[in-house]
């Protein structure tokens, strides 16, 4: 059993306290309604979707990302929004999970812009955790094959073939393979991501993704931006938050979780 101690449980209250004050107001989910149906949109995009001054909504979406149910990006001179549902499943977690089945899709931008290496693009989805661990314990998590079958929603096993992650399902078909372009040890992490999943006769289509962590006191933030994403591989984001989630209750918790589907 898992005891939590009094400094996290009012750090927990205080996140939990946020969320809700973020939802409590109709604009406000109403934003989060548009970025659900179009994600990384930029302040202008939100605007027009609201019948309030541009000082209105930059003040909700103030709110949305001080209880991190948003996660900004800025490319060039624009700011784009992305929903992070990662907070919104720590609430099902909590109070609706132990109803339910496990099965329900789980989730996890922003490193210090000095600390960060630069897209000269925008992601195509962004997911953003906090996770009770060390930098070194999440880094290891991230690049060490032995330990991931702990936390993937799909793959029990992993091996590691020079700079290339390969994923085998348990009936040892090969389902992923993510090739590590670029390195900042501890801090950041870009690699490809070519699924494999369609079969052989499917012909590949490669997108790219970038793991940035930043520490903060007992606790790490770990922000995934995926680029990229070809037509009809959408359903990526799903498998992310499965494999998010698994991720953090391993690190937190000790114990191996992997959010499969509930096929």
């Amino acid at each position: 059993m898992t005891i939590l101690s009094r400094e996290y449980l009012v750090t927990y209250k205080a996140s939990m306290d946020a969320i809700f004050k973020a939802l409590n107001d109709p604009a406000r989910r109403a934003l989060l309604d548009s970025l659900r149906a179009k994600d990384g949109q930029s302040l202008m995009e939100l605007e027009e979707q609201l019948d309030m001054t541009r000082f209105g909504v930059m003040k909700h979406l103030k709110v949305l990302e001080d209880a991190n149910l948003i996660v900004p990006r800025k490319v060039g001179r624009f700011k784009y929004h992305y929903l992070n549902a990662m907070p919104l499943q720590e609430v099902i977690d909590r109070w609706v999970e132990p109803l339910l089945a496990r099965s329900a899709a789980r989730a996890m931008a922003d490193l210090k812009q000095e600390l960060e290496k630069p897209m000269s693009k925008k992601p195509d989805f962004v997911m953003q955790t906090f996770i009770r661990c060390t930098q070194d314990a999440l880094w290891d998590a991230l690049t060490k094959p032995e330990g991931m079958a702990n936390y993937h929603f799909m793959a029990n096993r992993i091996e590691l073939e020079g700079n290339q992650l390969i994923y085998y399902t348990p009936d040892d078909n090969k389902m992923l393979v993510c090739t590590s372009i670029a390195e900042t040890p501890k801090t950041r992490i870009e690699s490809t991501f070519e699924p494999h999943w369609a079969g052989p006769d499917v012909p590949l289509a490669k997108s790219s993704f970038v793991y940035l962590i930043e520490p903060e006191g007992p606790q790490c933030k770990l922000t995934l931006e995926h680029y990229d994403i070809p037509e009809g591989q959408e359903g990526v984001t799903d498998g992310w938050a499965r494999m998010m989630s698994g991720l953090k209750t391993w690190l937190e918790t000790g114990e191996p979780a992997n959010f499969g589907s509930a096929a």
